[in-house]
């Protein structure tokens, strides 16, 4: 059903990698906060993550991102409140403190690779699926949070 057949989780350290290989070639030299913002942005990411998860859990329902079909539940509840996808955001924030950490403004583009990517291989035929799965209550879903943040 979803068009894409790589794990959101190998885009991220594919991203990483290509994050760094621009950030060898384009250091920038920022001040001494890096490592607390670095690690900032990370632990947001890293929350985003765990509270998307944890919500699945006590749904008790599915979190493999290649398997929309088998959700049994729609979560709205906890971070779903904020994001339809808090795990992707997370994931997103991590990337932010690795491009932070790595002191290049262009590593950020990899940021914008990640999300432009997610969105169309991964998340649209998401919502597709819930669509699919849960009609109305997924719609009525979809109009009180935004995708992403």
């Amino acid at each position: 059903m979803l068009n894409n057949k790589i794990p959101p989780v190998v885009v991220v350290v594919f991203f990483a990698a290509v994050m760094a290989l621009i950030a060898h070639y384009t250091v920038i030299d920022f001040t001494a906060f890096i490592t607390y913002l670095a690690l900032g942005l990370v632990a947001i990411g890293c929350f985003f993550c765990i509270a998307g998860v944890v919500s699945f859990r006590l749904a008790k329902t599915t979190v493999l991102p290649n398997k929309p079909e088998q959700a049994t539940s729609l979560v709205t509840s906890g971070v779903y409140k904020l994001s339809r996808n808090p795990m992707y955001l997370g994931f997103a924030f991590i990337l932010a403190g690795w491009g932070v950490w790595l002191s290049s403004i262009w590593a950020f583009l990899g940021i914008v690779g990640y999300v432009g990517y997610l969105t169309l291989f991964q998340i649209i035929p998401e919502e597709r699926a819930l669509h699919q799965l849960f009609g109305e209550q997924f719609e009525d879903y979809k109009s009180r949070v935004k995708r992403w943040l």
